[in-house]
């Protein structure tokens, strides 16, 4: 982070947003001093100055758009370049929009908008598998076989609700294997799968050989046959499968199935996003998020670049950078980027040493993840790797601090504890520190 600026006396001057927030905590006090002693009716000027204040304060974001980057991407080639270094390989740096931070070249319309991002460069992580690494990235905790954790969506829907009557609260976008879901929350928290961002939500239509009669006909026998099933295992998993259900037969004859349909987009908006499976996710999260879905999660694969990095990321970078830029771009455009907060994250980083098949290999020792919209400082950097990109240098950052600062950004109670069906207590972020230069 850059270091505050100190005044003549040697002491560090606090920057404009700590000097506001400790101006709007001085109201709060007097404001319940105040309506304490007197009553808020004999002060309306101090009243209407405090809802002034409360409305300036940072807003925490409602909304969620998570997008994994699978296979580990590489720092090095994104958001933590080493100039001047062998290890750095073909990837040229490249100036941002931020003072003396440098991006890699295939990411050149983030580097054109990094003030409205929070890189953490410092973040490490014991694990360097792929699916142990996405699972403790998504959950905070490390997998074991005797009890599966939620993923963030889930836990942040448990907490924050549905916003849509009839929609999904939280939908996938890829393929979902190896997804945590729910865990042991209830199944009604594990997102919706959309395999092709194409072709949204699918088997969404009554077959076309049944009236609207007969399909109620048949959910009312089937509703029989399941009877004494349901009575004989009557408890909180049933109850959430078949809310589950009944959700799913009332989102079939919704309006609200067009925020799923991507052709409702105008040509020139799908071609700023791009054509590719990221560009087509992050439209649709888009188009989720403003018609009332509380977390999308976009999967995007094939950063596991053991093989060609620099011609793998002159294909994969470029899609990120488009999408993610689009993306960010809309969300400010229509209002919701200050209620909506987005995440880029992957499981672990990539080796400073170029091995023999020009490639980079598996590297927990360090990597980069990004945060932007509600909730967080824009233009921030967070930590830093040493000389070679090869393990923090300082403020290093954990998969579990990282997931409790993105559950504080929504206003989330990372310090209470939440029991799973075997009595266990868990946190949101497994008992993280967020990380405070970070969050608005």
């Amino acid at each position: 982070m850059t270091r505050p600026s100190r005044s003549r006396t040697g002491c560090s001057r606090p920057d404009a947003s700590a000097a506001r927030r400790e101006a709007l905590t001085r109201r709060d006090v007097m404001g319940h001093l105040a309506r304490t002693a007197f009553g808020v009716g004999l002060l309306p000027g101090l009243s209407a100055a405090l809802a002034a204040a409360d409305a300036a304060k940072p807003a925490k974001a409602k909304q969620i758009i998570y997008l994994m980057m699978q296979g580990a991407m590489s720092h090095l080639d994104t958001f933590d370049p080493k100039p001047g270094r062998e290890e750095q390989g073909e990837t040229t740096p490249i100036r941002t929009k931020t003072p003396g931070v440098l991006f890699g070249q295939s990411l050149e319309k983030l580097a054109g908008m990094s003030d409205r991002l929070a890189v953490i460069r410092s973040l490490a992580t014991e694990t360097g598998a792929h699916e142990q690494g996405q699972y403790l990235m998504r959950t905070s905790y490390p997998m074991i076989n005797s009890i599966r954790h939620p993923a963030f969506g889930s836990w942040a829907v448990h907490v924050m609700g549905k916003i849509s009557k009839d929609l999904p609260s939280y939908v996938l976008v890829g393929n979902g294997n190896d997804h945590p879901g729910a865990g042991f929350l209830d199944p009604s928290l594990t997102p919706v799968p959309v395999a092709d961002p194409t072709k949204g939500l699918e088997n969404t239509r009554r077959p076309g050989y049944l009236s609207e009669e007969n399909f109620s006909r048949r959910l009312s026998l089937a509703d029989r046959i399941d009877r004494d099933f349901k009575q004989r295992y009557a408890g909180r998993q049933l109850d959430a499968y078949n809310q589950l259900y009944k959700d799913a037969v009332r989102l079939m004859g919704s309006v609200d199935l067009e925020a799923f349909d991507l052709s409702k987009e105008k040509p020139e908006t799908r071609e700023r996003y791009g054509d590719s499976k990221v560009g087509l996710g992050c439209l649709l999260a888009r188009r989720l998020v403003e018609s009332g879905v509380r977390c999308v999660e976009v999967e995007f694969g094939g950063w596991d670049m053991h093989r060609d990095v620099f011609d793998e990321m002159d294909e994969k970078g470029p899609q990120l950078d488009r999408a993610m830029a689009a993306l960010l771009d809309d969300l400010a455009d229509r209002g919701l980027l200050s209620s909506t907060l987005v995440v880029l994250a992957t499981e672990f980083g990539r080796t400073p040493r170029i091995n023999e098949n020009a490639g980079r290999d598996h590297h927990p020792g360090v990597f980069s993840c990004v945060l932007a919209g509600a909730g967080v400082q824009g233009g921030a950097i967070h930590g830093a790797s040493d000389a070679q990109g090869f393990r923090p240098e300082r403020d290093p950052v954990s998969v579990a601090d990282f997931n409790t600062t993105i559950a504080a950004a929504c206003g989330l109670p990372v310090e209470k504890e939440f029991h799973a069906p075997n009595g266990r207590p868990f946190k949101i972020g497994n008992g993280g520190k967020p990380i405070a230069p970070v969050l608005a």
